[in-house]
């Protein structure tokens, strides 16, 4: 059996997972949608901000364990961390996204969740500590979009 040496495999050990790097950009968007510092996401889990900077660029893998931690700690169903994957990614080239049984999702066809002004007015709705002036801003904001 040939060794396979060749740069290119060194090149492909050392490069990301794709999917990696879409964990872990999903991990950066929840926990800036939080507010919350690597510094404070890495205190929660016992780790170093340098470590969250690594799982958020995808350069070091997210094992099931410490992603099971990371849905805890930043609220989320373990399944967020996989939601508008690429269908290259995600191996499903039929054009539909695999479902759990219980999922009904839409996915986003833009950047909109990846916007600085998505994050920051996410950030200031929950910002506002009254349930029903939020719930009035929330409906203001809904009557000022088209209707479907």
């Amino acid at each position: 059996m040939p060794s396979d040496d060749s740069p290119d495999r060194a090149e492909r050990e050392h490069r990301p997972s794709p999917i990696d790097v879409h964990v872990g950009a999903r991990v950066r968007l929840r926990r800036t949608l939080l507010g919350m510092s690597q510094e404070k996401l890495g205190e929660a889990l016992g780790l170093t901000f340098q470590q969250v900077q690594k799982y958020e660029r995808g350069v070091n893998r997210i094992g099931a364990s410490r992603l099971f931690d990371l849905a805890r700690v930043l609220d989320v169903p373990i399944g967020f961390f996989f939601d508008d994957m690429p269908d290259a990614l995600s191996g499903n080239t039929s054009g539909r996204r695999l479902m759990g049984l219980s999922e009904s999702q839409d996915s986003f066809e833009d950047d909109t969740l990846h916007r600085r002004e998505t994050l920051e007015l996410v950030r200031a709705y929950y910002r506002i500590t009254d349930p029903s002036v939020r719930k009035r801003v929330f409906d203001l904001i809904k009557s000022l979009t088209p209707s479907d």
